[in-house]
């Protein structure tokens, strides 16, 4: 890569944007940030990164952008419209966008990039503010493929492996199917180790029962090590996690798909916010399968 193709904005410097800017600037990237929030940018600039003052500033001149947004809204607002960071953006530069966002809004994001002459990848990550600054996410990949091709040494500076998938939106389609498969196994998980505690199963017992058997997986085993403990801090919260499954549900009706079992994990989530936890780890199912069992805390 040429040096100024070194020169990176990153819009969007929250729990996930900012480990992975900092890895970006590691790399030996030259990264300019920029988020709403004064407070983040301050510990942007306390780990070696310039901050601009504005959006537009960040990104005037970079031959690469790379944003982290909370959702649809964030993804509209920012880069769409006479005040969007697509008209800002240099000519031929390339946009990463590594949020979970709906296809739709994806592909408005596409239609305006393409206007611009400007290489729209889709990278949405996997996995989540506990990992991320170790460089363990991975990431799918859509878009063109040439600029995929010259924007590894970028992407090799955040994530471990990354998966192309084709020119379109098929990445937003791959993450939300993973985030299906995760948000149901919390669920399933909810209601095993609910019924193992009715069937008078010690609780370190149940969840040595899952690690050693035919279903232990990454997932099972990493939210067997903080339940151990009940240590339900979030690394991905219920309330994120019902946003999610919002968009799962709306590419399965956009698509055809019957997703009866997101639908009804849907449902669990939402009760998991009224009752106060949405802020709470997603694997509070758990907690809300005992509340619905009968089950007081186990013993440790």
């Amino acid at each position: 890569m040429t040096e100024a193709s070194k020169n990176v904005a990153f819009i969007g410097i929250g729990k996930m944007g900012l480990p992975m800017a900092v890895l970006v600037a590691k790399a030996g990237f030259a990264v300019t940030a920029f988020d709403q929030s004064a407070t983040r940018l301050a510990e942007a600039r306390a780990q070696g990164i310039s901050s601009a003052a504005s959006p537009f500033e960040a990104v005037s001149g970079k031959a690469a952008v790379m944003t982290s947004l909370p959702d649809d809204a964030a993804l509209r607002a920012v880069m769409l419209g006479p005040t969007g960071l697509i008209d800002a953006m240099a000519p031929k530069a390339v946009l990463i966008e590594t949020s979970t966002v709906s296809a739709e809004a994806s592909a408005e994001v596409a239609t305006a990039a393409q206007a611009r002459g400007l290489a729209y990848l889709r990278a949405p990550v996997s996995g989540n503010a506990s990992i991320v600054h170790t460089g363990a996410l991975s990431c799918f990949v859509s878009g063109p493929k040439d600029a995929f091709d010259s924007a590894k040494p970028l992407f090799s500076a955040f994530t471990r492996a990354q998966t192309y998938l084709g020119p379109s939106e098929e990445a937003r389609y791959a993450k939300l199917a993973v985030n299906l498969m995760i948000a149901v196994s919390a669920a399933m998980m909810a209601e095993s180790l609910a019924l193992a505690r009715k069937g008078g199963i010690g609780w370190q017992d149940i969840l040595k029962v899952l690690d050693d058997s035919a279903i232990a997986s990454p997932m099972v085993k990493y939210k067997t090590a903080p339940l151990r403990t009940r240590d339900f801090e979030s690394s991905f919260s219920c309330k994120q996690m019902a946003k999610d499954l919002d968009l799962i549900l709306g590419a399965g009706h956009a698509v055809g798909v019957p997703l009866q079992l997101a639908a009804q994990v849907r449902e669990t989530y939402g009760a998991l916010v009224a009752q106060g936890d949405g802020e709470t780890d997603f694997i509070a199912t758990v907690k809300h399968l005992e509340r619905l069992s009968g089950l007081g805390e186990p013993k440790l």
